[in-house]
């Protein structure tokens, strides 16, 4: 099991790489869609992407045993809201890379009996479940950070040696521009929680596309994935940016 884990995250890796490909293309459709003379350039562009899509599936294949133990190790986790939302949102990526496998063996044709159209619907809406749980948990870390911040800066104010002009937030400041900037600062110093909040962000908006929650042109989607693509890349080459459980 374990070595079949460790294929299947360096195929997470390819995946990443191949996914930011993707949604490069997707980008640069959109960017020369409204401009004449590149008919060529775009046809290329929506084969290359297609090729890569097939190519992502391959890699996808063996994800749905990597989401399980996910699930196990999440339900071991000690603080109850990342426990619960974590344990909620693997179980529904699981259900996403089951019903992508069996998309995969209907497009290559080795059943026929499967309704693409139906198959589709019910893993783009278990994906947009999982980048939602998975978002609530990245609120609540953030929150946790957000508290650390004030205490961190009591204890400043406190300190003999602190400046008394410090401050998270001005006195000037109205109550929104105070709250962006303890998140932001909060965010700040926690890149592993920065990556992960904006990889969610940005791949939610594909979901939300896709079941009309939230409609948004080819150039946002391309853009989105593109980012996310990147930040994933970054926590596969650097661990110690990945979100951890505590």
């Amino acid at each position: 099991m374990d070595a079949f884990v460790r294929f299947t995250n360096q195929s997470q890796g390819r995946d990443r790489l191949f996914r930011a490909t993707q949604h490069a293309c997707m980008l640069l459709r959109y960017l020369l869609e409204s401009k004449a003379g590149t008919e060529a350039a775009i046809v290329k562009l929506k084969s290359l992407e297609s090729s890569v899509s097939t190519g992502r599936k391959w890699f996808r294949l063996g994800n749905v045993v990597h989401a399980i133990q996910a699930t196990e190790q999440s339900i071991q986790v000690t603080d109850l809201v990342p426990r619960l939302c974590l344990t909620l949102a693997n179980l529904n990526r699981v259900v996403y890379y089951i019903c992508d496998t069996v998309l995969w063996v209907k497009s290559v044709g080795l059943t026929s009996g499967v309704n693409r159209e139906k198959w589709q619907l019910r893993a783009t809406r278990h994906y947009y479940y999982f980048l939602l749980l998975s978002l609530v948990r990245d609120l609540y870390e953030i929150l946790l950070q957000m508290e650390q911040v004030l205490q961190d800066r009591a204890k400043r104010e406190k300190s003999p040696q602190g400046s008394p002009g410090y401050n998270v937030v001005s006195e000037d400041t109205d109550y929104l521009q105070s709250f962006l900037l303890l998140f932001f600062r909060s965010l700040r110093r926690h890149p592993p929680l920065l990556l992960d909040t904006v990889k969610n962000l940005c791949d939610i908006l594909i979901p939300l596309n896709q079941l009309g929650i939230y409609k948004s042109n080819l150039g946002v989607v391309g853009l989105g994935g593109l980012v996310s693509s990147v930040a994933g890349l970054i926590t596969i080459v650097y661990p110690q940016l990945k979100l951890k459980t505590h």
